[in-house]
C-alpha cells in the first residue's frame, strides 16, 4: 500500500514543485537592462530625473566626469527620438559634454540596452567656440563653431579626413544646418594627449566633433546609421531654445 501511494502522488508532487519554481525560471530570463524605453508604457508616469539618476549612478558616470544634467537631458532626447521612430540604431546613446573642458575625456558612448559605457574619450569643438571650453555656438555656415543639441547619425563615407560619419541635426534653428555645413564625425591628429601636454587643451575643428585617431573608427562603426548623438551645453540659451527637450519633458 505504501508503494502504491508514492506512485500515485509522485506526479502531483512534481507538478507542485514546478509551479513553485516557475516565477524564478522566468525571472532569470529577463534582459539585463533596467532601461526599457522610459516613456513607452501607456498610462504609466515616469520621473525621468529619478529614473535616469538611477542609471547614472549604476554606471558610475560621475567618476568619469559626465554631468548628471547632461545624462538626464540626453536620456530625455534619446527616448523622444526613439518614441517618434527617428532612431534605427536605437540601443546606443552618445553624449559630448561640452560643459567640460577639451582636455578631459568628455565623449561618452553608452549602451542603453545592456547599461554599460562602451567608449569614453576626447572630442573637439569648433575653433570659434572657444579654446579650452566651448562657450559660443552657431548654426550658420562658415561660422567654424559647434552647434549644441540632438543629432541622428547617418551614413559613413571616406573624405578629406578619412572614415567619417554624417550627422543630421534634429533641432530647428540650433543645429539643423549640420548636413549643409558638413558637420561630421571624423578623426584628427590634434585630438590627442600630446596637444594637451603642449597647449593645455586639444586642437579645434571647423565645427565638427572630431575624435582621436585610435578611437574614431570603432566609435563610428558603433554609432552609425541612426543612433542618437547629443552635444550638451549647460548654456541657458540652448536649454531655453530647445523645443525637443521641451517636448521630451
Amino acid at each position: 500500500m505504501k508503494y502504491y501511494c508514492n506512485k500515485t502522488y509522485l506526479p502531483l508532487t512534481l507538478f507542485l514543485v514546478f509551479l513553485i519554481h516557475l516565477p524564478f525560471v522566468f525571472a532569470k530570463s529577463k534582459p539585463a537592462s533596467v532601461y526599457c524605453n522610459l516613456n513607452s508604457k501607456a498610462g504609466t508616469h515616469f520621473d525621468f530625473n529619478s529614473e535616469s539618476a538611477i542609471i547614472y549612478d549604476s554606471l558610475k558616470l560621475d567618476s568619469l566626469g559626465l554631468s548628471k544634467q547632461a545624462f538626464i537631458d540626453g536620456v530625455k532626447g534619446f527616448d523622444y527620438l526613439k518614441s517618434t521612430g527617428k532612431l534605427s540604431n536605437d540601443n546606443v546613446l552618445t553624449i559630448a559634454d561640452f560643459g567640460l573642458p577639451s582636455n578631459e575625456k568628455r565623449l561618452f558612448v553608452i549602451d542603453m540596452e545592456n547599461l554599460r559605457v562602451l567608449y569614453n574619450t576626447y572630442v573637439a569643438h569648433g575653433r570659434n567656440s572657444g579654446k579650452e571650453y566651448a562657450n559660443k555656438f552657431s548654426n550658420s555656415p562658415r561660422s567654424n563653431m559647434s552647434s549644441p543639441g540632438f543629432y541622428v547619425t547617418q551614413n559613413t563615407y571616406y573624405g578629406e579626413h578619412g572614415f567619417s560619419l554624417r550627422l543630421q541635426g534634429e533641432e530647428k534653428g540650433i543645429n539643423d544646418n549640420a548636413l549643409s555645413r558638413a558637420i561630421v564625425i571624423h578623426c584628427a591628429d590634434y585630438v590627442s594627449e600630446k596637444w594637451i601636454q603642449d597647449l593645455g587643451y586639444i586642437g579645434r575643428s571647423l565645427g565638427c566633433p572630431a575624435l582621436p585617431k585610435k578611437d574614431s573608427k570603432p566609435i563610428i562603426e558603433t554609432i552609425k546609421d541612426g543612433s542618437c548623438f547629443f552635444i550638451f551645453s549647460p548654456s541657458q540659451k540652448y536649454l531655453s531654445r530647445s523645443r525637443l527637450l521641451q517636448k521630451a519633458s
